[in-house]
């Protein structure tokens, strides 16, 4: 089992990255976001996956250890490949993914090519049981909570309502009501307007 790949990045594409490590080349199969960010000649280090099949090997590469986690998650969803998963992870941040499992977000998720509306529905039904919320410890992206807001549950569902009446995904509006310090002792009003200052920093 390879756990991760360290060197410097010999080549990259759409696909992912070639590193080089001792004079052998790696190709690392890796999600779009990670591509962005890779140059040629970069020194990096990459938690790999390696996916054997009879007709397949492939080492997939993630810059953090959570990534990694929910692409091997995605792994155990009825009707998900290596490919689909990596298109989820290219489409969405793992924090994203959470809170569209968690707030049966399926229209966020449906936007991953590949991934109609009946297989974001059917993924968040079989990731609600694999996926904690305790698990987001950050993963590149602004996280102003990693805990849901619990206490005054109508203000809280209030204000979600209305974040998506306004035009805000589930997803957007459940990451941005449970972001808000003390969500559970503010009034749906106040609750809101805390909520739509956090959400622009999310966009």
């Amino acid at each position: 089992m390879i756990a991760f790949i360290k060197g410097t990045a010999a080549y990259v594409d759409t696909e992912g990255v070639i590193i080089d490590n001792q004079g052998i080349g790696y190709q690392v199969k890796t999600p779009s976001s990670i591509v962005e960010k890779v140059s040629v000649g970069d020194q990096v280090m990459l938690f790999t996956h390696l996916y054997v099949r009879e007709d397949m090997l492939a080492l997939y590469g993630f810059l953090t250890k959570e990534e990694l986690h929910t692409f091997q998650v995605l792994l155990g969803v009825n009707g998900i490949g290596p490919k689909a998963a990596l298109s989820v992870l290219s489409t969405m941040t793992v924090s994203q993914l959470y809170y569209a499992v968690f707030s049966e977000d399926s229209k966020s998720i449906s936007k991953t090519p590949g991934i109609g509306p009946k297989g974001a529905k059917r993924m968040i039904m079989e990731l609600k049981d694999k996926l904690s919320m305790d698990e987001i410890t950050g993963d590149g992206t602004e996280d102003h909570t990693s805990q849901p807001a619990a206490g005054n549950s109508d203000s809280i569902s209030d204000a979600i309502e209305a974040m998506v009446a306004l035009g805000y995904s589930n997803g957007e509006a459940y990451r941005a009501v449970h972001g808000v310090k003390g969500a559970s002792d503010l009034d749906a009003d106040h609750l809101l307007k805390e909520a739509l200052k956090i959400v622009l920093t999310l966009r």
